[in-house]
């Protein structure tokens, strides 16, 4: 049932835009103004969870090694085209054996081919990041180390958290920090020296004004956060979301509910400035099949900087996973919505229309200013 709170937040897009008092703390319904032009600009996109479930791993082996080349060859052009790209990496590098749910760790290979697609940085706290323990965070966090990937959420000492967290990045001139955070750990925990960040509000706003005192032009949240498989984000999402704009953050990228939640655009009352709230990106590439979760979204961000940094546009890509039990391929593929034929056979080409379709009449009548893109 819609708490009369969560009504008020999702309304239909096609009608208003939302308007963020940071002081009363409150959504309120106001007029979309448009944005002014800027010379400098910066283009950061983000996925949601990439899992390696059991029988993904038995289609990527390989007498070699495992082999997952055809992933992501749909939309490794959009990838390439972000300045940043992100990634939530849902799962371990904790070495040999291998295994799916409910305790991940996943082949090498799978990062290789994320590095190799586009991604650039790599979010780990997330649920499952404790799947192998500290012997399988610290081969995690290692291996990122290893071939030079800028990485954030979970780190092996706190000498490590003060340096990655914030994640600092800049390009033409825009300065951004992300901060990334989990919820929980399914109940397992590592020891001191290593450290995930957890949801904690005390921890969040040292960290938050840590990130202003070095004057980001951006300041992103990376949140694992909400309920698995609920299509619409729950109170306390909602009363997050608003506590951390507040606090001076200006977009909200979420994961872990495993389908997709609604995107806002907000504007804040006093600075005027546009901010995003996405609940939840949905799965990237998993083996579920329940309703909703068979698919994700490509989220595409455009900031723009004058005197100030300002939302240029905020769109998204519903992107499907084809199951190799359902497409007949050697391994699981990513379709993203497009203008392109990918000449699958009926069963997927019906999935694909039935996720497609449902999930753009959901955003349809609850996303607020965010727009969907093709993939040429």
């Amino acid at each position: 049932m819609k708490t009369p709170f969560l009504l008020l937040l999702l309304v239909s897009a096609s009608l208003y835009s939302c308007t963020f008092n940071s002081k009363s703390n409150k959504i309120q319904i106001g007029k979309t103004e448009e944005l002014k032009d800027s010379v400098q600009e910066i283009k950061l996109l983000f996925v949601g969870d990439v899992m390696q479930h059991k029988t993904q791993l038995n289609y990527a082996k390989t007498d070699s090694g495992y082999n997952y080349s055809s992933y992501f060859k749909h939309i490794r052009e959009d990838i390439q085209s972000a300045d940043f790209s992100l990634i939530n990496f849902e799962t371990t590098l904790g070495g040999k054996p291998y295994s799916g749910y409910p305790l991940f760790s996943s082949p090498d290979e799978l990062l290789l081919e994320v590095l190799d697609s586009g991604f650039n940085i790599i979010l780990t706290a997330n649920n499952h990041i404790l799947d192998r323990g500290k012997k399988g965070l610290r081969r995690t966090l290692s291996l990122l180390d290893s071939l030079r990937i800028q990485h954030t959420g979970s780190f092996q000492s706190q000498e490590e958290r003060e340096n990655r967290n914030p994640l600092w990045v800049e390009k033409n001139g825009i300065k951004i920090a992300f901060l990334n955070y989990t919820y929980g750990t399914n109940g397992l925990t590592v020891d001191s020296p290593f450290i995930v960040n957890y949801i904690d509000k005390q921890i969040i706003e040292k960290d938050i004004l840590k990130a202003y005192k070095n004057k980001p032009d951006a300041l992103i949240m990376l949140i694992h956060w909400g309920e698995e498989y609920e299509m619409l984000p729950n109170k306390k999402q909602v009363e997050l979301a608003n506590w951390l704009f507040s606090k001076g953050v200006h977009h909200i990228i979420g994961s872990h509910p495993h389908v997709i939640q609604p995107i806002q655009i907000v504007t804040d009352s006093l600075s005027n400035q546009k901010k995003v709230v996405a609940y939840s990106l949905g799965n990237f590439i998993s083996n579920m099949s329940r309703k909703g979760t068979d698919g994700g979204m490509m989220l595409k961000l455009t900031l723009q900087k004058d005197s100030i940094t300002q939302l240029k546009s905020c769109e998204y890509n519903l992107v499907w996973t084809g199951r190799p039990i359902i497409t007949g391929e050697n391994n699981y593929i990513l379709y993203p919505s497009s203008t392109k034929d990918y000449q699958l056979n009926n069963q997927a080409n019906t999935l694909r229309n039935n996720f497609l379709n449902t999930t753009r009449k959901f955003l349809n009548d609850y996303n607020q200013g965010a727009r969907e893109y093709l993939v040429q």
